[in-house]
């Protein structure tokens, strides 16, 4: 069978159906209720998914709405494929509709497109030629669909609860040709208190998730402050990014817009509040000046963590990477840094970050997934390595990630594309896309790896 050719003759609904899962603006609410514990958006669509899966004739199951699955096949074994339906927040700096799925240049437009409704629609539509070709199934195929992976992994952590765990599995959640392992991922949080009345800076927010780069970054002291508008102005040009000044009744409002990226490698955005910090810091006195001279000084310039002393790096997966995703200051209450550490396979975990000692901050790490790998010599990844390899013609090179996907929760799983080599990543960023043609590709690698995998020949 010509994979190829047939995910090629799928186009048109490929992309109408990724257009209507984009369409649904599927970010975690704080407005939940016991049915929908995400969410409405978050549970409509996988709810979408759902009914595709019952409308093709698969088995399908809600798991306590938070996750679900579509099976076909048969046998002892079971073969899972994790995608999932959530999206990161949209952000500033777009110029396409987020939620619009728009096409253009061969390209689609949307948050989600490429992380992950794109990816796990190309799956999805692999199952359909499979299914639709009459090919025997010598395992069950099982599509897991999860609805918290960018904020936890809390629906993968029920789901498992309660259903099968996959004898193999993978996620079509990052990078071609094969991830085999991924760095650890471990949230810190850095926190002091502010008590003194002599702050002039009454409150500092940037970000709003871990595994994002802050874009924006705002600033509230007290005071006209009209002497910063020009010094905020030629700062702003000095580092290539805009910001705002705004005058209020006896305040002034700092604004700065940088770009966002995702927290697996912050040097691919412009951290807005490590910025504010660095324009403030030499601008204030008290616990405000502590605090940003603190963001500015730790990690100014430095992902790597050298500055805070965290640093680590091995030939296997390469850099350890620090995000400070999350920055708050309020004047009398608190002061805190929440960075998301990525770090290296054979990071001493125990030895350098739970004996970690700073002064005026306190540490403390809000949670810790260990690194995830699997031997590169077992037979699962050679088949997926031979199905890359016969669809694209290239060599199926194994490789390490500083981002998180769902082969960590799994006992034998790993990443499986679908962002090809030399691709630029713009998951989490402003116009995310999707390739089309690669799309298309994606697609057929998929059913080839499924074929190798699960059907008889």
């Amino acid at each position: 069978m010509d994979w190829l050719q047939e995910a090629k003759k799928r186009e048109k609904t490929i992309l109408s159906e990724l257009q209507a899962l984009i369409a649904i603006p599927s970010i975690l609410s704080e407005e939940t209720t016991p049915t929908a514990p995400f969410g409405k958006d978050v549970k409509q669509a996988l709810e979408w998914f759902l009914e595709k899966g019952k409308t093709r004739g698969y088995t399908v199951k809600n798991v306590g709405n938070v996750a679900g699955h579509l099976e076909i096949g048969q046998g002892e074994e079971l073969l899972g494929i994790l995608g999932h339906v959530d999206v990161v927040p949209v952000g500033s700096g777009w110029t396409k509709e987020p939620f619009g799925g728009e096409i253009q240049n061969g390209r689609l437009y949307g948050r989600g497109a490429i992380d992950d409704k794109g990816p796990t629609i190309a799956a999805w539509t692999a199952l359909n030629m499979l299914k639709d070709a009459g090919v025997e199934f010598t395992k069950r195929v099982r599509l897991i669909i999860g609805t918290d992976e960018e904020s936890g992994f809390r629906c993968m952590d029920r789901y498992f609860e309660t259903e099968e765990m996959p004898s193999i599995a993978f996620t079509p959640d990052a990078d071609f040709p094969i991830i085999n392992a991924e760095k650890g991922i471990a949230t810190l949080v850095f926190s002091t208190f502010s008590m003194h009345e002599d702050a002039i800076l009454e409150s500092f927010i940037a970000g709003h998730r871990t595994n994002m780069v802050p874009d924006k970054a705002t600033a509230i002291l007290n005071g006209q402050l009209a002497e910063w508008q020009e010094e905020f102005k030629a700062f702003c040009k000095e580092h290539n990014v805009t910001g705002v000044v705004e005058q209020h009744n006896g305040s002034t409002e700092l604004t700065l817009h940088g770009k966002s990226a995702h927290a697996m490698e912050p040097d691919d955005g412009v951290n807005a509040g490590i910025l504010l910090a660095l324009f403030l810091k030499d601008r204030l006195e008290g616990d405000g000046q502590k605090f940003v001279a603190f963001v500015a000084d730790m990690f100014y310039k430095d992902s790597r963590g050298h500055k805070i002393g965290l640093n680590y790096t091995d030939d296997q997966s390469g850099d350890t990477t620090f995000n400070a995703g999350i920055i708050r200051f309020e004047k009398k209450k608190t002061a805190m840094i929440t960075v998301s550490m990525r770090y290296s396979i054979s990071y001493p975990f125990e030895d350098k970050v739970t004996a970690y000692k700073l002064e005026n901050f306190v540490l403390e790490i809000s949670s810790n997934s260990r690194p995830h790998h699997l031997d590169g010599n077992d037979s699962f990844i050679k088949t997926l390595q031979n199905a890359y390899e016969k669809q694209t013609g290239e060599k199926a090179e194994l490789i390490a990630i500083g981002g998180g996907t769902y082969a960590r929760v799994l006992d034998k799983g790993v990443a499986f594309g679908m962002l090809f080599p030399g691709e630029p990543d713009v998951a989490h960023q402003a116009d995310e896309f999707v390739d089309i043609d690669n799309l298309i590709k994606a697609t057929a690698i998929y059913a080839e790896a499924i074929y190798q995998l699960a059907c008889k020949k």
